[in-house]
């Protein structure tokens, strides 16, 4: 079992990791059920998990209520997030009560956002069933739902009150989205650790045809990560945390050109991202073309796109910009971009010549 500190004062939390704990999840969530009921929201792919965790629940003397929704992005909707929240108040949800978050980062975000919301802000707990989930969205508080303008612009900063992740139910997630949360494991070693993309390049294949322990080491790994940023710049105020969005300006106007859909996956949308922030930079001379091919051939290695045509998109790039403009990071008409001096060099740029972003979208 490893145990992660997210260091946050009075709002510290743990991520316990550990093979199997879905199963003995009902002892972590004794300490803070008060007696009540436990509501467990879920989306529909999560079936089997529910069944395990609600018995856990059982055999720990826990009652558990569950609410199953929709998968996939267009539960973080406004219509959901009303849904959701009157359910919940249907059950007699208290203050004092954790809701549990089981399923993805959909899930994590819209039951995150709707709990930091009801009557003013209760309790939840984050189980994440998807890589993606497991290594960035249920770490650090982000929650928030989609709108037509973009992804995430309406949402709230709430922690967990613990995250609690299984690594072996990866085991029914289907390979695609196992290569999509690799993408942000991946990012984690572009971000400041060459080391950590070393181990990738070496290990990700093993990681992503299911070897457990490089599963597990890759985990900790990357929650350890974001749990320094988090700890060191909760809200996005220094800087520090924006590193995490390394691929997600780019990626973010990906997924609004695919309208959001399974057309994309966040991961792959990241994926491709990164591929085009470490181009751009070559292009714009901050670091070598070597280092911006070296990430492309892995995403290429690891089956994830590594650019625009491989993602499948063949829109103006006068358009893609247009979707970055609704970039929720976005100041004072500028929009920040995370480029990179090299691997593991990646900085804040509030400064780029949005025109030399079109130029280098339109040149493929």
């Amino acid at each position: 079992m490893s145990v992660v500190k997210v260091e946050l004062g009075a709002r510290s939390y743990p991520v316990t990791i550990e093979s199997g704990l879905l199963a003995r999840a009902g002892e972590h969530l004794s300490p803070i059920a008060r007696g009540r009921p436990i509501v467990i929201v879920a989306d529909e792919n999560v079936a089997r998990h529910l069944a395990v965790l609600r018995g856990s629940l059982d055999a720990a003397g826990l009652r558990s209520e569950a609410i199953v929704l929709p998968a996939g992005e267009g539960s973080k909707s406004w219509a959901t997030l009303e849904a959701l929240t009157d359910r919940l108040l249907d059950l007699g949800v208290e203050r004092g009560d954790h809701v549990i978050a089981l399923g993805g980062g959909v899930i994590g975000d819209l039951v995150g956002f709707a709990t930091a919301i009801l009557k003013r802000g209760c309790g939840f707990v984050q189980v994440p069933t998807t890589l993606l989930a497991q290594v960035d969205s249920s770490v650090g508080g982000k929650t928030g739902i989609n709108t037509r303008a973009g992804k995430n612009l309406i949402g709230a900063f709430h922690q967990p009150k613990m995250v609690l992740i299984d690594p072996d139910v990866l085991d029914t997630l289907p390979a695609r989205q196992v290569r999509a949360g690799y993408a942000e494991v991946v990012k984690y070693g572009l971000i400041d650790d060459a080391g950590f993309f070393a181990w990738c390049e070496a290990n990700g294949a093993k990681l992503l045809a299911g070897d457990a322990e490089a599963r597990t080491y890759a985990i900790s790994h990357a929650v350890a990560a974001k749990a320094r940023i988090v700890g060191d710049d909760e809200f996005e105020t220094s800087g520090r945390r924006a590193l995490l969005n390394l691929g997600h300006t780019f990626g973010h106007a990906l997924e609004a050109e695919t309208g959001f859909s399974e057309r994309l996956l966040h991961g792959e949308g990241v994926a491709a991202g990164c591929a085009l922030a470490f181009g751009f930079s070559a292009a714009q001379g901050l670091c070598t073309r070597e280092d911006a091919e070296r990430v492309a051939a892995h995403w290429r290695a690891s089956g994830l796109p590594d650019g625009l045509a491989a993602a499948g998109i063949n829109a103006p790039a006068a358009r893609l910009i247009e979707h970055m403009r609704h970039d929720k990071k976005a100041s004072a008409g500028r929009i920040p971009f995370l480029l990179a001096r090299g691997i593991g060099q990646t900085y804040l740029d509030r400064d780029v010549d949005l025109g030399a972003v079109e130029a280098f979208l339109a040149a493929g």
